[in-house]
C-alpha cells in the first residue's frame, strides 16, 4: 500500500502537466484534437497492456518462483521507466524556452508560436512571477469549481467502467475470466473512433459543450443497454456505447478547461485542483461497482447515469454550448 501511495504521488502530475503544456503550445481551437490523440495513446495503451498483461501471466506465471502477477510489475515498469528517461529527452520545453530543447524550433518560429497564443490569449511569453495571490485567486472563480464538478462526475464514471468491466464481463454477462480480460480490450481501441471524431467537430465549429452534452448522452444510452437489457450481445455492445462516450469526454473536457481559463498561474491551479476533484472521482467510483449486485449491478448503472445527467445540467446551466472567443474568459 505504501508503495501504490507513491506511485500515486509520482503519477499525479502527468495527466495536469500534459494537459497545461499542450494548452501553451496550441491556440484554443486547434486543442481538441491535440487532446483527443492523447486520450487515443492512453487507451490504446490501456486495451493493448490488459492482452500483454494476460500473455504475460499466462506465459511466466511460476517461472523462477515468480508470480505472473510480479512479472506484470517487472515487464510494464521496465517499459515506463526507459520510456520515462527517453521523454526527459524527447519532450519539449514550454514555448518561451523552447530554444532550450535542441534541433526543434528556430528562433523566428518560437515568435511565431508565442505571436498566435498572445493574439488568442494575451499569457503568452515570460513565465509569470510565482506569489501565493496568484495561487489563491483563481479559487474565486466559479469556473474553478464548474470543472472540479465536471471531472469528479467524469471519473467516478470512468474509473467504475475501466476497472470493473472485466468482473462485468464475468460475473455480469457469464463470460470466463480469460475471456472476460480478452473482451475488455475491444471497447478500448473502439473509443479511438468517437473521441477523434467529437474533438474534429469541436475544433473545426469552435464549439465544445454541445461535444461534452452529446457524448453524456450517448454514455447513458450505453449504460442504459448495459444494465437493463437482457440478452448479453446487446449489453456488450453497451459497453463500446459507454466507453467510448466517457473516452470522449476526457479529451472533450480537458479542452473545455484550457479553452475558459487564461493566465499562466491560473492555469496551472486550476489544472491542479482539478486532478485532485478527478481524484476524489476516482475513489468514489472504486465502490460503485458491487459483486452482491451481479449481473445487473444496478448501483453504478443508476449513479453513472445520474451523475452523467447532472453534467449535461451542469454544462447548459454554465452557458456552455458556445465556445469562448478570442481573450475572452
Amino acid at each position: 500500500m505504501a508503495l501504490r501511495v507513491l506511485l500515486g504521488i509520482a503519477t499525479s502530475g502527468i495527466y495536469p502537466g500534459l494537459t497545461y503544456l499542450i494548452s501553451s503550445w496550441y491556440v484554443r481551437r486547434e486543442q481538441g484534437m491535440r487532446f483527443a490523440f492523447l486520450q487515443v495513446g492512453e487507451v490504446v495503451v490501456l486495451a493493448t497492456g490488459g492482452i500483454v498483461n494476460f500473455a504475460i501471466n499466462k506465459s511466466l506465471d511460476g517461472r523462477g518462483g515468480v508470480a505472473g502477477w510480479r512479472y506484470i510489475y517487472i515487464v510494464q515498469g521496465s517499459i515506463t521507466i526507459f520510456l520515462g528517461v527517453l521523454t526527459y529527452f524527447w519532450i519539449p520545453q514550454f514555448p518561451e524556452w523552447a530554444h532550450e530543447t535542441k534541433r526543434f524550433l528556430t528562433t523566428q518560429e518560437i515568435e511565431m508560436v508565442l505571436a498566435r497564443i498572445d493574439k488568442d490569449r494575451g499569457d503568452a511569453g515570460k513565465p509569470e512571477p510565482f506569489t501565493l495571490r496568484a495561487v489563491m485567486v483563481p479559487f474565486s472563480d466559479l469556473k474553478l469549481y464548474v470543472f472540479a464538478v465536471l471531472f469528479f462526475l467524469q471519473n467516478l464514471v470512468s474509473t467504475a467502467l475501466s476497472y470493473f468491466l472485466p468482473i462485468v464481463l464475468q460475473g455480469g454477462m457469464g463470460f470466463g475470466t480469460n475471456k472476460a480480460i480478452l473482451l475488455s480490450a475491444p471497447p478500448y481501441y473502439y473509443a479511438a473512433l468517437p473521441v477523434l471524431l467529437s474533438s474534429l467537430v469541436g475544433d473545426w465549429y469552435g464549439i465544445r459543450g454541445p461535444i461534452i452534452v452529446f457524448n453524456a448522452v450517448c454514455l447513458v444510452v450505453g449504460f442504459c443497454m448495459l444494465g437493463f437489457a437482457d440478452q448479453v450481445t446487446v449489453r456488450y455492445i453497451g459497453t463500446f456505447l459507454a466507453t467510448g462516450a466517457y473516452v470522449s469526454n476526457w479529451a472533450a473536457l480537458s479542452v473545455y478547461q484550457a479553452n475558459n481559463i487564461r493566465g499562466q498561474w491560473k492555469r496551472a491551479t486550476v489544472a491542479a485542483s482539478v486532478s485532485a476533484f478527478n481524484g476524489l472521482g476516482g475513489i468514489a467510483g472504486s465502490y460503485i461497482v458491487r459483486s452482491t449486485e451481479a449481473p445487473k449491478y444496478l448501483t453504478a448503472i443508476w449513479i453513472s447515469i445520474g451523475s452523467h445527467l447532472v453534467m449535461i445540467a451542469v454544462v447548459t446551466r454554465t452557458g456552455g454550448l458556445i465556445e469562448v472567443k478570442e481573450k475572452s474568459v
